[in-house]
């Protein structure tokens, strides 16, 4: 008999995320109560190793939780998602023999918070380049400045990665002699000077994240906080694949969490409804509805089983060699596109006071949208596919 797989999250406190999320979205809040409940269960600690107080969660075990919270609290769910990456990428990459990431379990055990500063406007390279400048101090430590959109957990970080573009060129009368030009990674304390968090998040949905734009000026990273250098441009390195399989298999399981509600509300309302032209039986009874719900939840149902298998093939580490990306990519586009499919078809199936600002479905409806910004976008997964199964455009 397959075991139960491991919970932090009881129904109990899923439902209190429940109950806040409307408040938090109306208010424009960060969601602060959900983030220190989630500190005290341990959940931020869930990946870190048992040795080092934490829970010891694989990839697959951390999917199925926090497809739990995003049917709960969508926007909790994917706030705490990058901090969760984090740690996630750490054990992939150890567990590829690598220990330059060792520091975010150990860090994450002390009670750091991590968070991602990755996106920038215009720029559609992602982790291919930047248009932030990283440049180097004479001790290895590096000052960052650019400007960097969508830093999730803005109010609560501890520790965030930034990366910029070091051209190799010192300023003149530097020490620091020329070098090869590199794209830099760091973690940026937060207490380091250099940097602001703009107070710009007002979105259609996604709005408790509260992933505000950081603005960094000659922000430092000390020496030990820089943990890797890659060339400009695409690059096999297991950095780059930590975080693509780990934000997109994560990703998924939130917009899979907000089918799996969307669905669930769906069956509810289309049992509670009645229709006078069917003298007071359940729209549930209705055969156009029936075929609907049925209809959202063939194509839900697929989700489940490639999200579990892909995240299993990370913590066994299966070799799909070039066809690892395109994979990611297509859970990726699978799980948000679908997602949104099936929030349309329940908002369809429940009648017009789902149009209600007060529904659950509304804020759905206006939460899974933000899933067709999130790397990859639909062109470039498809522009992957197309690479692995047809080669590079000459």
């Amino acid at each position: 008999m397959t075991p139960a797989p491991r919970q932090l999250l009881t129904d109990e406190l899923l439902e209190t995320f429940r109950d806040r999320a409307a408040d938090y979205d109306e208010a424009n809040a960060f969601f602060q109560d959900d983030f220190d409940d989630l500190v005290r269960v341990g959940y931020l600690k869930a990946m870190v190793p048992e040795e080092l107080g934490g829970s010891g969660f694989t990839l697959t075990e951390m999917a199925a939780e926090q497809r739990r919270l995003a049917a709960a609290a969508p926007a909790t769910a994917l706030g705490i998602n990058m901090h969760l990456v984090w740690t996630s990428v750490a054990r992939v990459v150890q567990a590829r023999g690598f220990d330059f990431l060792d520091r975010v379990l150990t860090d994450t055990a002390d009670g750091e918070v991590f968070a991602f500063a990755i996106s920038e406007a215009g720029n559609d390279l992602v982790l291919f380049g930047s248009r932030t400048r990283a440049e180097a101090d004479s001790d290895g430590g590096y000052r960052f400045t650019g400007t960097k959109i969508f830093s999730s957990l803005s109010p609560v970080w501890t520790r965030l990665s930034v990366f910029g573009l070091d051209d190799g060129v010192g300023e003149a009368g530097s020490d620091v002699a020329r070098h090869t030009p590199a794209l830099v990674h760091g973690f940026l304390r937060r207490d380091a000077a250099g940097h602001s968090s703009l107070d710009d998040w007002d979105t259609l949905g996604m709005r408790a994240t509260q992933s505000r734009s950081t603005v960094l000026d000659g922000a430092r990273v000390l020496p030990e906080d820089v943990f890797r250098r890659l060339p400009a441009g695409p690059v096999a390195d297991p950095l780059i694949f930590g975080i693509f399989a780990s934000f997109e298999i994560l990703l998924a399981a939130v917009y899979t969490g907000i089918g799996d509600r969307a669905l669930e509300l769906a069956v509810a309302n289309a049992t509670r409804r009645t229709s006078m032209k069917n003298h007071g039986a359940s729209y549930s009874r209705d055969p156009d509805i029936r075929w609907r719900i049925a209809d959202a939840a063939i194509a839900h149902d697929a989700l489940g089983p490639q999200l579990q298998v892909l995240a299993s093939d990370v913590d066994s580490l299966v070799d799909h060699g070039p066809m690892w990306f395109a994979k990611l990519v297509g859970l990726k586009v699978r799980a948000t596109e679908t997602a949104r499919t099936v929030v349309d078809a329940a908002i369809r199936v429940s009648g017009g006071s789902s149009y209600s600002s007060s529904s659950e479905l509304s804020r759905l409806y206006r939460d899974v949208l933000a899933g067709m910004f999130h790397p990859s976008d639909d062109e470039s997964a498809h522009s992957t596919v197309a690479t692995a199964l047809l080669g590079p455009l000459e």
